[in-house]
Parts: structure tokens; C-alpha cells; sequence
């Protein structure tokens, strides 16, 4: 199976805080990505979702991940860079690592509400780093690997990839490049090639939890 086609375009806007991109996923899938390091752009992505989705926040999906820059010393962890949030085709890439702790406030009351399913694969340790780092707590967790072995009825998907969920799940063909996993993600600026990577790794995920809880 040929790899999905991903394509990004780059809205350039002339801001310090925050920037627009468009990722195609194939011919008939545009995500809107919001990049930020800005406490009002990340409120105004969180009040613009729940407006968005009002009929249906009680029931609420949400695709998470994390990305920091990888160590390579065993006594080094590097905390936290980017958290990225999708719900449907809105993704926010929020970059904690460059934002004072007045950009928490909506973002911790948007985590914690029992309401919303947070979605993600190996989550659990995403949102330990992310309590450690930023004491940023999310209250509703699903692990895709879990979920997938319980709908499938299949417990070796629980150590499943995302490339390899993606492909059973939604029949998408997703590319992981080393060079973008292990790159500077504490960066100020992040590349297009690292946007789409962190837009489309919390797209997925949205998309396999709601076709696993929903069974769309």
C-alpha cells in the first residue's frame, strides 16, 4: 500500500506568537493547524472547538500527543515542547516550552473536564510528562492501543504503533521519519515538516478513537 499523500501550506502570517497552516491529507481532508506559543490563541482554539461542537460536548474526542527534544543522556529528560490537540479537522500544536504559565489556565480547565476523551497512544505517559513538566493534569484518558485490542478483540494490538493502528483502523498509510522524531522540537520556529508531522500524529489518533469508540 502506497503512502497516503500529505502536503502542508504555510499562511506565512506576520506574528511572533502564532502561525496558520493548512494539512492536506490526500485530495478531500484539510486540517486547520494552529501553531502557538500564546495563552489568548490557545483560549480562542479551545472557546472556537466548544462553540463548534456544542451539541456534542459531553461526548467530546480529543487527539493528543506530545513532542520534546530528545536526550541522549541517560540523567537528561527534556521536558515537554509541543502538546498537540485535534478534534476533527482543527489541530492545535501548542508550544509549551516558549509560553509563560498564564497560557496553562484555559488549557488545564479544557484537560480536565470528565467530559471529553482525551485519545492517544501510549497516553498515559504523555500525560505523566506533562503533570511533571507543567503540572497540566488530563482527567479522561483512552490509550488507542487498549481500545483497539478490546473493539478488535485482538490483545496483541496493544503494543500496536500509530503507523500500525492507522493502517488496521482507518487504512491509512502514515510515514514516522526518524530525522523529524528525534529533531529539535524546542525550537522557537518549527519547520513545516515538523508541523505536519505533530498535526497529523494527533489527527490520526483523533480519527482512530472516534472510528474505535463510535465505530464510524
Amino acid at each position: 500500500m502506497e503512502g497516503t499523500q500529505i502536503t502542508i501550506v504555510d499562511h506565512e502570517l506576520s506574528s511572533e506568537t502564532h502561525n496558520l497552516y493548512d494539512v492536506h491529507i490526500g485530495s478531500a481532508t484539510t486540517i486547520e493547524t494552529l501553531v502557538t506559543n500564546s495563552a489568548s490563541m490557545v483560549s480562542s482554539w479551545i472557546s472556537d472547538t466548544e462553540r463548534i461542537h456544542r451539541q456534542n460536548l459531553r461526548d467530546l474526542i480529543v487527539g493528543l500527543d506530545v513532542e520534546w527534544r530528545p536526550s541522549f543522556s541517560r540523567n537528561v529528560e527534556n521536558p515537554v515542547a509541543t502538546l498537540q490537540l485535534c478534534v476533527a479537522r482543527r489541530c492545535l500544536v501548542f508550544q509549551l516550552i516558549h509560553a509563560d504559565d498564564s497560557a496553562h489556565t484555559s488549557l488545564a480547565d479544557f484537560l480536565r473536564n470528565p467530559d471529553y476523551r482525551f485519545v492517544g497512544l501510549g497516553v498515559a505517559a504523555d500525560v505523566e510528562k506533562l503533570l511533571l513538566d507543567y503540572q497540566l493534569s488530563v482527567r479522561n484518558t483512552v490509550d488507542l492501543g487498549d481500545l483497539a485490542a478490546r473493539v478488535r478483540d485482538d490483545r496483541s494490538l496493544k503494543s500496536a504503533g500509530l503507523k500500525g493502528l492507522a493502517r488496521l483502523v482507518l487504512g491509512m498509510e502514515i510515514e514516522k521519519p526518524k530525522r523529524i522524531t528525534m529533531g529539535r522540537w524546542d525550537t522557537r520556529w518549527l519547520t513545516s515538516d515538523q508541523v505536519r508531522y505533530a498535526c497529523v500524529d494527533a489527527f490520526v489518533s483523533f480519527e482512530i478513537g472516534k472510528k474505535l469508540i463510535n465505530g464510524d
